[in-house]
């Protein structure tokens, strides 16, 4: 069963709308950081928003890639860059409150991108691994692209990889065992999304090597 099933397809465009739109808006506030122009700064927004989905989509060869076929998915960045550039201040105080949707659109992305994935013939493993490509791929290339090591890289950033991981992992576990239903898609999306929540309360961090004992000072 796939992840479509569990809401109409214009529910389950307009999520997929709302969680680009909110990974956009962290690509832009990324790039007004970085002092970049307004074509930095869309540019910023478009990869973080659909890297992710665009890489899935080539690997398992589903061309022309939806950021491509589907004009709300491409223009969806572009809105989130106006937003970004003229009331970007304001956007950053409410950063606790685009984390949340960040957090959200983790969770949704993880299990579908697996989903697709899936269907398109891949096996569990490789599926599960395009899962979490979708939900953290346009985070990575946003970051090489600013010039900065990847948060999904640093030991001091909250655990961002492994909600996905888990989300992506439970997906494939149910469709192993058939019991892959719109409440265990859910169920999957929910568990990504709070292990999320989570690690930015307590502030989660992956353990670093085993007896780490460098005297190189951290960057």
């Amino acid at each position: 069963m796939q992840l479509q099933q569990l809401f109409s397809p214009s529910v389950q465009h307009a999520l997929d709308v709302i969680g680009i739109f909110v990974f956009a808006i962290s690509g832009a506030l990324l790039a007004v950081r970085k002092n970049f122009d307004v074509f930095g700064i869309a540019v910023l927004a478009e990869v973080t928003a659909l890297g992710g989905g665009l890489f899935r989509d080539l690997v398992i060869g589903a061309v022309p890639p939806a950021a491509f076929t589907d004009l709300g998915y491409f223009v969806t960045p572009l809105f989130a860059t106006l937003v970004v550039f003229f009331l970007h201040p304001h956007v950053e105080r409410i950063q606790a409150a685009v984390l949340v949707f960040d957090a959200a659109g983790l969770g949704l992305f993880c299990v579908s991108g697996t989903t697709k994935a899936y269907s398109y013939g891949l096996g569990l493993t490789a599926s599960a691994t395009l899962g979490l490509a979708t939900a953290v791929g346009g985070g990575v290339l946003r970051d090489v692209l600013a010039n900065e090591v990847p948060s999904l890289l640093r030991w001091d950033r909250d655990l961002y990889a492994v909600p996905a991981i888990v989300g992506a992992t439970m997906v494939v576990l149910c469709i192993r065992y058939d019991v892959l239903t719109p409440f265990t898609s859910g169920l999957a999306v929910v568990t990504a999304f709070v292990l999320r929540l989570l690690a930015m309360r307590f502030h989660w961090r992956a353990p670093r090597a085993w007896n780490r004992r460098s005297t190189v000072t951290e960057e």
